[in-house]
């Protein structure tokens, strides 16, 4: 695979002390059998709870100078377990490095009012599809309006569910292009210099824009059922009276700042390992914000963390405007050649994207982690090598597999 940003590559971590898993093999069975859980909610738990142990198989890692071995167990790919998103998250940005504009961009966050979180718990798909599509609608309107800027701008839209203390909050981080290419695609404009939309407008046209698609959900797919007409009605009265928030940061400077931000959001999840602390009688406490901290009983826990388990096949990451697939391709290669045109030696906005380079995933994992794979932990030699599990530990897999009756939320 190709080299991972520089601005992705992490450092080695302490083992975590406490991890997710941990939490779901004290407590996720019994939580599993008192409540109603979805298909995506079971195969989360089970697959959290197999990630990296004999159940899902294996190599052994073999070190020819000292003899050392031991077992390397595959991980489950949920894109749900905190142990599985390092290298799809570099894999990924990779991918996006042909696509990323050199210019310089914003971050936009769009999050939906607390009232409306109900029906997010109830019309999961449903909600997060609207926002996402609210997000990305209400700034490629206002980019082409003369008024504001008359250009097609490029949109990245990144669906978040939680907050630090995992509690349900719906929000669509957008990375947008700091300017558009023209309709006629003769030229590239600028936004101000630290100006993209007026936030007071992009707030309200993604309130009307979002509140039309509930209303459009409502007729057609029955969202919000457990409501009477005047209580919807109510509902609706009620949205279109409230601000909503919308957020807009500073600029990114360049192209390899967008590398930190894709890196940091677009794979993550609820909770990290490293910021679990303990589970005792009180229940799970994990670090919220800086130094503060929140204990939760270990069946809220598990609830809060369930209900950020994404709908089946659902893509949590949209691209939209220049940024899309299809017949936007061409658009937004006629874009890249005008901004290079523009400052061949140095694009505006920042320095040019790191170039790739052809590297395997261990050096990609040595990158991120600060773990060499290579290198035996018992003598500190380059000679690892991997071979075949035993026959005896394969018989171990099978075993843990079965019955299926014993394992969690199966």
């Amino acid at each position: 695979m190709e080299a991972v940003p520089r601005c992705l590559l992490g450092t080695a971590r302490e083992p975590p002390r406490l991890e997710l898993a941990n939490i779901v093999r004290a407590h996720g069975e019994e939580y599993a059998r008192r409540h109603a859980l979805s298909g995506e909610q079971r195969r989360a738990l089970r697959d959290i709870l197999r990630c990296r142990t004999a159940a899902l198989g294996g190599h052994l890692e073999v070190c020819t100078a000292c003899g050392d071995e031991r077992p390397a167990y595959n991980s489950c790919r949920n894109r749900h377990c905190p142990k599985c998103q390092a290298l799809p998250q570099a894999r990924w940005v990779e991918q996006q490095m042909e696509r990323v504009l050199p210019i310089r961009c914003f971050h936009v966050v769009f999050t939906l009012p607390a009232e409306l979180r109900p029906l997010a718990r109830c019309h999961a798909r449903e909600i997060y599809e609207l926002l996402l599509h609210s997000a990305s609608s209400t700034l490629l309107t206002l980019g082409r309006d003369s008024r504001w800027l008359g250009a097609e701008i490029g949109v990245t839209a990144v669906l978040h569910t939680w907050s630090r203390d995992l509690s349900l909050h719906p929000h669509a981080h957008c990375i947008v292009t700091a300017g558009g290419l023209s309709p006629d695609g003769a030229r590239w404009i600028d936004t101000e210099h630290d100006f993209l939309l007026p936030l007071a407008v992009l707030s309200k046209l993604f309130r009307g824009k979002f509140l039309a698609g509930l209303l459009a959900l409502r007729k057609t797919r029955g969202v919000g059922g457990h409501l009477n007409t005047d209580g919807f009605d109510a509902l609706l009265r009620g949205l279109y009276a409230t601000d909503w928030n919308v957020y807009a940061k500073a600029p990114f400077a360049g192209p390899t700042q967008i590398f930190r931000y894709l890196g940091q959001y677009t794979h993550r999840i609820g909770i990290s390992n490293h910021r679990l602390l303990s589970l005792d009688d009180r229940g799970v406490t994990f670090r919220t914000r800086g130094a503060d901290t929140v204990t939760l009983d270990a069946d809220r826990f598990i609830e809060r963390f369930l209900s950020h388990v994404l709908p089946f096949r659902f893509v949590k990451i949209r691209h939209s405007g220049l940024m899309a697939n299809g017949s936007a391709v061409l658009r937004r290669e006629r874009a890249r050649s005008l901004l290079v045109a523009r400052s061949p030696a140095q694009p505006r906005g920042g320095e040019a994207p790191p170039r790739p380079s052809d590297i395997d995933w261990q050096q990609t994992l040595m990158d991120l982690t600060g773990i060499d794979i290579g290198i035996c932990k018992h003598c500190g030699g380059h000679s690892v090598i991997r071979r075949p599990l035993p026959p005896s530990t394969l018989m171990g897999v099978m075993r843990a597999r079965s019955p299926p009756a014993r394992e969690v939320a199966a």
